[in-house]
């Protein structure tokens, strides 16, 4: 399974042809998303009928919760790289979820992610 940051999903929306064939090479029953990328989608639409054309999308990826374990890790990587590396509560949560879980992360933005010890990357 492989974890798509929301830069991914959003490139994927946009048609990009390196992240649609990327996704078609994992295999779209092996993509899956953080809910933290739901809502950061839903959040970032233009209006509702781009939210519903989102929701539409997401329906056929897998959605990971966040859960008591996924935010242990992300408080502990915050305490860790919010100061030292700017790290986001969102992109902790993301990378939380990713090395909780085992997976890859499949990430546009490679230096939101690389000083994170535990976890994959996957990158554009």
């Amino acid at each position: 399974m492989i974890l798509c940051d929301t830069n991914i999903i959003i490139e994927a929306l946009k048609n990009n042809p390196v992240v649609i064939q990327a996704i078609e090479k994992i295999g779209l029953d092996r993509v899956a998303i953080s809910v933290v990328t739901a809502m950061e989608l839903y959040y970032g639409a233009l209006n509702k009928a781009e939210l519903k054309k989102i929701k539409l999308h997401l329906s056929s990826i897998q959605i990971f919760h966040i859960n008591e374990e996924i935010s242990v890790t992300a408080s502990e990587l915050i305490e860790r790289y919010a100061k030292s590396h700017g790290l986001q509560i969102p992109d902790a949560l993301i990378a939380a979820t990713s090395i909780n879980r085992g997976f890859k992360l499949y990430t546009g933005n490679k230096k939101d992610f690389v000083y994170i010890e535990k976890i994959r990357l996957l990158t554009l």
